[in-house]
């Protein structure tokens, strides 16, 4: 038996070698070895056992190898050392890269990106049925532009019955002069229109539900933050709700919502959503449109933050951007830090928090500390913080109308053409359905009010 057999026989876990690159003038806020330690993470939950890794700097990436062709030998070489399966490079590859990338590692050695890497393990995790459609549409949507490399050795024309059938889930005879390639892009396209509609299907199952949460008036809070800051581990504690919560990246992705009775009697909702993390795919943010949109239309965020993670600050700015990529930046919220029963000093932690971010609360969503003042910081920003606000609503929006009069502080109103303009105050709950017509200033024409309202 040689030492390949018997890795194989002994180890049937595949072993992984990473690469990362860390470029002049990127704005990644973790460092390359801190991104390359979220990898090994992300290997590890994706069933990977990972056995070594190098780094490189550069001012831009190699057009045709990502890096180099001397740092690509290098890593051929050590992997191929540490009897590695596949290598994962820390970055998401384009085409090319991919194809050239793999034509010098060989066939012994498979090559996949931190893209292909997060979809993967949102495909094991992903557990509802709207859920698996998205993880499918994203997988799609990266392998379409890269079907290349997998079919690199079918680039020849066939025809009628004599053409070989290719991968991709069922695929039909080939035209006359048609490509194995072709076929496979045609109906992945296929694959993915269908898919899309079904989603479409969900979401407005999922729309409906929410229009049935706003006229029941019932506030919600969305717990965001980068993925294993605890969210699942807060909502079962406020909730009972029993998520499965794991110490490990996206152990849940599909979103949870639990009514929680506040202090004074009144009542939210509480929804989990997805983790974020630094370089989330687009793919996924685009597929999964209609999950992050339960944060889009929350009245309040919860941002949650792992306070014993070295890199919590780092951690907080990745998950802001997000928030204003999808368009969740205006809505308001908290700032949780979280895992306070891990912090040797807890005096000292709260010190620092008292300077830098005094309007933060410090909890254990583990032990339970800290969620009664939370659940008091929730219900004072949704029911007793009043938000000064301009705005033009249109006369169709009747409802928002009514609203503002009966829930809100009226200080100026002016009817004009196409709407009424007020200047006055409304309750942090309401903040989210009034947003799409706020204005900066007291709109001096009817073209400007127009505007605004759509």
């Amino acid at each position: 038996m040689n030492e390949t057999q018997l890795r194989t026989t002994s180890n049937p876990v595949e072993r992984a070698f990473l690469a990362g690159v860390e470029l002049s003038g990127d704005n990644a806020l973790l460092s390359v070895a801190d991104s390359l330690e979220e990898c090994a993470l992300l290997a590890e939950t994706a069933g990977l056992e990972v056995v070594g890794e190098t780094s490189q700097k550069r001012q831009t990436p190699d057009p045709a190898t990502f890096v180099g062709k001397g740092k690509l030998e290098e890593i051929k070489a050590m992997a191929e050392e540490r009897l590695a399966d596949v290598v994962i490079f820390d970055s998401e590859l384009s085409p090319r890269h991919l194809r050239e990338i793999s034509k010098t590692l060989g066939k012994s050695l498979r090559v996949i990106d931190r893209t292909a890497l997060i979809l993967d393990i949102f495909a094991q995790h992903a557990q509802t049925r709207e859920g698996r459609l998205q993880v499918e549409l994203a997988q799609h949507e990266y392998r379409l532009p890269r079907l290349s490399h997998a079919w690199g050795h079918l680039e020849r024309q066939g025809g009628g019955a004599s053409g070989r059938s290719g991968s991709a889930g069922g695929v039909g005879l080939r035209g006359p002069g048609e490509t194995q390639l072709e076929v496979d892009k045609r109906e992945i396209r296929k694959r993915i229109a269908i898919l899309k509609k079904q989603i479409e299907k969900v979401s407005e199952h999922r729309e409906r539900y929410r229009g049935q949460r706003k006229r029941s008036r019932i506030p919600i809070v969305a717990i965001v933050g980068y993925t294993n800051a605890g969210k699942s581990t807060l909502l079962n504690a406020l909730t009972n709700a029993e998520i499965y919560v794991a110490d490990q990246l996206f152990a849940t992705l599909d979103p949870t919502t639990r009514r929680v009775r506040l202090p004074g009697g009144r009542f939210c909702l509480f929804t989990d959503t997805v983790g974020f993390i630094q370089k989330l795919p687009t793919q996924l943010v685009a597929a999964f449109r209609s999950t992050l949109e339960e944060i889009i239309e929350a009245d309040l965020l919860i941002h949650l933050i792992d306070v014993s993670h070295y890199n919590a600050f780092e951690h907080f700015e990745s998950v802001k951007q997000t928030l204003k990529e999808i368009g969740a930046d205006r809505i308001p919220a908290l700032t949780v830090f979280n895992k306070a029963d891990t912090l040797e000093d807890i005096a000292e932690t709260k010190e620092f928090l008292a300077r830098t971010e005094p309007d933060a609360f410090l909890i254990s969503a583990k032990t339970g500390a800290g969620l009664d003042e939370l659940k008091t910081g929730v219900m004072e920003a949704l029911y007793e913080k009043m938000i000064e606000v301009e705005l033009f609503i249109p006369y169709h929006q009747g409802g928002l109308i009514a609203l503002l009069h009966d829930e809100g502080l009226v200080a100026f109103s002016e009817s004009r053409t196409t709407g009424v303009a007020f200047t006055g105050s409304i309750p942090g709950r309401y903040f989210v359905r009034f947003q799409p017509y706020l204005t900066p200033k007291a709109l001096p024409s009817d073209t400007g009010a127009e505007e605004n309202a759509r």
